[in-house]
């Protein structure tokens, strides 16, 4: 590894731990965010339902970059002074929040009907119905594809380089501007996203094929 020192491997290997981080704010939030918006979307309310559609549609139809780059500076112009680490944290909120909301959506309602049913004939509230019957078993259902999404937000936080965040691909940037090695600290980049996302896409599959099996 010609030009490439133990200090330049720990710098990239910094912004490999900053990646986790920043992915990890992504996923809490966006599961906090996901949830409601996952009820709304299966809501028999119109209006909700609506409301919370318009909103995926709208996080969906808009390139993640261009999110946080709106965050970022549309909450500078607003007077506040937002670390990167937080506009990069709320865009990947958003993002997350729109897509899970989706995909629980989606377990929610590949519940079979009838526990529905059996639901209201023991006279449980929509409350009641959601947490206590329907939920649990969507749970199980939403495993495989969560963890599997779980990839994607590790991915895409690489984006967050557009608004000057410290992670994988901006320390990568930084070395390979004093080395003049792009291959080989670029290779090095792909290496360490490779073990950050592969255990999780092998847990993701051995997960839908264990429910699968069930």
């Amino acid at each position: 590894m010609q030009g490439i020192t133990i200090d330049h491997l720990l710098f990239i290997f910094k912004g490999a731990g900053w990646t986790i981080v920043l992915s990890a704010l992504g996923f809490i939030g966006g599961a906090l965010l996901g949830l409601p918006v996952a009820l709304a979307r299966s809501s028999r309310n119109p209006w909700l339902a609506r409301g919370t559609g318009f909103f995926v549609q709208l996080v969906q139809g808009i390139p993640l970059p261009v999110i946080m780059f709106v965050v970022y500076f549309g909450i500078s112009i607003a007077g506040f002074d937002l670390p990167a680490l937080v506009a990069a944290g709320l865009a990947l909120t958003a993002y997350a929040g729109a897509y899970l909301g989706e995909i629980w959506k989606g377990c929610i309602q590949a519940v079979p009907r009838t526990q529905w049913e059996a639901a209201q004939c023991l006279a449980l509230t929509p409350a009641q119905t959601a947490f206590h019957v329907i939920l649990p078993q969507a749970g199980r259902i939403a495993i495989p594809p969560t963890v599997g999404f779980l990839v994607q937000i590790v991915k895409n936080s690489s984006y967050a380089v557009v608004i000057g965040f410290f992670d994988l691909t901006y320390s990568s940037r930084v070395v390979n501007n004093s080395t003049f090695e792009p291959f080989i600290v670029f290779t090095i980049a792909a290496l360490i996203y490779f073990a950050m996302c592969y255990p999780l896409s092998r847990l993701a599959a051995r997960l839908e094929s264990k429910y699968q099996k069930r």
